[in-house]
């Protein structure tokens, strides 16, 4: 999927003085404190010293970060919240498709220097979080309605389609697996024997919906081109030979309230988790009893 979707400007924020400190605070409880870290002509550098400067140039921001995750954490095991592995999954694949899909997302967290288990942690801390915070957040009918009214045009739907693909290399091997389309084999499994789409491939090189502008334009014009069921012939794009089966379309929609208050309210939600989560944060801090001793 990724190989097809035009790729998105991106930013994923890595806190990586935080990491350094962590480390530093492993290395230095776990070995020697005056052991070396490096020297130079002869000199050392002790853990010590490494501690202590990163210490002082972050160690306040830090700290307060890591007695932030202890307050979260020990509410969570007071109020019984837990966060299954599925929840856990959507939202990761709802954070794929913005980056233009499940490949894309994960080039960009390998750019980053980010591992997919970072990702998984953090998601799964702030679904806790929203789930600590969501039954003392109001939101009124009023509320939702005159956010739909402000913002109607967002909630449009436009014309989609659903499709799968087999990207392949050359125009001889995509002619090779349409001819075995054609004499009854199984898409999907066509899929996983050839696609190079890694990012799909497993799943039958299906991709699901996609609107105008969110493909390259020579597959995208052939999928909104075709009719429900049908296989096309090979296309070419910058990737290679695609060979699409087109599934399911969606005509544009324009939006109504009924249909779209859910999404309205998790829009609000959402908002209002940020403020909320300041406040709620600033009184948990006054309700524990907290010991700095940096």
């Amino acid at each position: 999927m990724a190989k097809l979707i035009k790729q998105k400007s991106f930013q994923i924020t890595i806190l990586v003085v935080f990491l350094l400190i962590i480390l530093a605070g492993v290395v230095y409880f776990n070995g020697k404190s005056g052991e070396a870290v490096a020297r130079v002509n002869g000199e050392t550098i002790t853990k010590d010293d490494l501690y202590n400067a990163l210490v002082e140039q972050n160690g306040e921001e830090v700290l307060d970060s890591l007695i932030s995750d202890k307050i979260i954490e020990l509410e969570i095991k007071k109020q019984n919240i837990t966060v299954g592995e599925e929840a856990v999954q959507t939202e990761i694949q709802n954070i794929s498709v913005q980056y233009g899909g499940e490949e894309a997302f994960k080039q960009a967290l390998e750019a980053y220097g980010y591992s997919m288990e970072n990702v998984k942690a953090d998601v799964k801390k702030n679904l806790e979080i929203k789930k600590l915070l969501e039954p003392g957040i109001t939101i009124t009918e009023d509320e939702m309605k005159n956010y739909f009214e402000e913002n109607k045009d967002t909630f449009n739907e436009e014309e989609q389609v659903k499709a799968s693909h087999i990207l392949v290399d050359t125009e001889e091997k995509a002619l090779e697996v349409k001819n075995k389309l054609s004499a009854g084999e199984d898409f999907a499994e066509m899929a996983k024997q050839y696609s190079t789409d890694t990012g799909n491939k497993d799943q039958g090189g299906e991709l699901g919906f996609f609107s105008r502008g969110d493909m390259v334009k020579e597959f995208e014009d052939a999928a909104f081109s075709m009719e429900i069921g049908k296989v096309s012939d090979p296309i070419k794009t910058e990737y290679g030979y695609h060979i699409i089966k087109v599934e399911e379309k969606k005509p544009a929609k324009e939006a109504n309230y009924e249909e779209s208050k859910a999404q309205v309210k998790e829009t609000l939600l959402d908002q209002k988790l940020s403020a909320a989560y300041d406040t709620w944060l600033q009184d948990k801090y006054e309700e524990y009893k907290i010991d700095n001793l940096l």
